[in-house]
């Protein structure tokens, strides 16, 4: 008899939606290049050249949205995290078509005005129109339309498996149709595939801790002649992890446990937004730099800049620079003294560097050179990493990624000086916490933050 006899297809599985995305991309492109046009030239003429333009733009803005994977589901996952994969996407697209103007020589054939209206339209679109796709589909999940019925099973009650919410379920386009003890006696896996026929499932969640995972084996054959989609789930929620998914490595499956999710494309959107608003706030910064050198000169004897040795990506060495704000002296060696309120180091001057974290703006050269992020874990005196790498677990998996000029720490609190070990536990969970969630729009909402609320601060002294 054939199983799953209830299963009904979602509209996704129907329909290829991944396919008419592409195509109105494709056209919001086209649309954007005409309609920049007219605004350049106050003209819908637009001439041949022009054309060949759009359609190469259109092309590059496809092929650039599947490269950063913003065709995939978007089932389960978080809207801004598919979003800062949209706007990679996007930015790739304006590097290559300028990388390729350069390299064909035909940039001066070309507005300038005409090419940034282009993009600026472009992204302005496919972001909104997606947003309201977002959110069209979120309401209607919410009804209990467009949802995949889900079959858990686990070895306590629904409580002890750490299900979310009912509703953040649905809003991720899941339902949970059955909870299945495998603890409570040993045929559960003759009633898996009944239970998966009775609810019409479209997945199965094994959610077992790693001790149990023998039953895997049995679950997957108990499914053999289900099509629906198996999914394990290890509970390792009481694990300090740090990016924990699957990769396919040298022919084998592996669970990552501590692997950089900054690899690959994610590598050249950070380092992209690095340089392009490095070298503007570089740029920027430089009167006020000139004028807080003239000042520290002027106040104390001794250099302009303070560098001391840091902890940097892959635990290697390299200078960070600020400007000095205390007074010229000497730590004894492999000893580094944290400032402290009332510190009597720290020059007038200084103080007030510190306290506005004007004496961090070095830093952008830093990260102008390769060495430092703007946004990434705070790199911490080499004396302090030999100190707490043994008291704070995971503590050197920070050094997975550069060391940044502010952090997800640093904007919700965690500054200045770490005088006990719950300090520094908590400014670690934060650095890992968004090692493990970066995207380019957490990069953005950070400095948006920094910016507003993170310059000036009680615990900075």
């Amino acid at each position: 008899m054939p199983h799953s006899l209830r299963y009904s297809p979602t509209f996704a599985e129907r329909y290829p939606v991944a396919f008419a995305v592409a195509l109105i991309d494709a056209g919001i492109a086209l649309f954007a290049a005409h309609l920049a046009y007219f605004i350049r030239f106050d003209s819908f003429d637009i001439s041949p050249r022009y054309l060949v333009g759009a359609i190469v733009w259109a092309c590059l803005v496809v092929g650039s949205l599947f490269v950063m994977g913003a065709y995939g589901s978007w089932r389960g996952q978080p809207f801004l995290r598919h979003v800062s994969g949209v706007v990679g996407g996007w930015l790739l697209a304006a590097a290559l078509l300028t990388m390729l103007g350069f390299l064909l020589k035909t940039s001066e054939s070309y507005s300038r005005l005409w090419f940034m209206y282009t993009m600026a339209i472009s992204a302005g679109l496919g972001s909104g129109l997606r947003l309201l796709g977002f959110l069209a589909l979120r309401r209607a999940r919410r009804a209990g339309r467009n949802l995949k019925q889900v079959v858990v099973v686990g070895p306590a009650s629904r409580k002890g498996l750490r299900l979310p919410p009912e509703l953040a379920l649905r809003e991720h386009g899941y339902a949970i149709a059955e909870v299945l003890d495998c603890s409570d006696s040993p045929d559960w896996v003759t009633k898996l595939p009944d239970q998966v026929d009775a609810t019409g499932a479209h997945e199965v969640w094994l959610m077992l801790p790693l001790s149990e995972g023998a039953l895997i084996q049995s679950a997957v054959y108990g499914l053999r002649h289900h099509v629906v989609s198996i999914r394990f789930m290890p509970q390792l929620d009481d694990l300090p992890l740090l990016n924990h998914r699957v990769s396919h490595v040298a022919g084998a499956y592996s669970i990552d446990l501590s692997v950089s999710p900054m690899d690959g494309a994610a590598r050249v959107v950070k380092r992209a937004e690095d340089l392009i608003v490095g070298t503007l706030i570089a740029l920027l910064i430089l009167p006020v730099c000139a004028l807080i050198a003239i000042a520290i000169k002027a106040t104390s004897p001794g250099p302009v800049l303070f560098k001391q040795h840091r902890t940097g990506i892959s635990g290697k060495r390299f200078k960070v620079y600020k400007f000095r704000s205390m007074v010229v002296h000497q730590e004894s060696d492999g000893h580094v003294t944290q400032a402290r309120k009332g510190d009597a180091r720290i020059t007038p001057i200084g103080a007030f560097l510190r306290r506005t974290s004007l004496d961090e703006l070095p830093q952008f050269f830093n990260v102008l050179q390769g060495r430092m992020s703007i946004v990434g874990p705070r790199p911490h005196a080499l004396a302090h990493n030999e100190y707490y790498k043994d008291l704070v677990e995971s503590y050197m998996q920070r050094h997975k990624v550069k060391p940044g000029i502010t952090g997800w720490a640093q904007v919700n609190g965690l500054r200045g000086e770490t005088d006990t070990l719950e300090k520094m536990k908590a400014r670690v969970e934060h650095d890992l916490w968004y090692i493990d969630n970066w995207s380019l729009w957490l990069d953005l909402k950070i400095i948006f933050l920094t910016v507003f609320k993170g310059f000036v601060n009680p615990n900075a002294y």
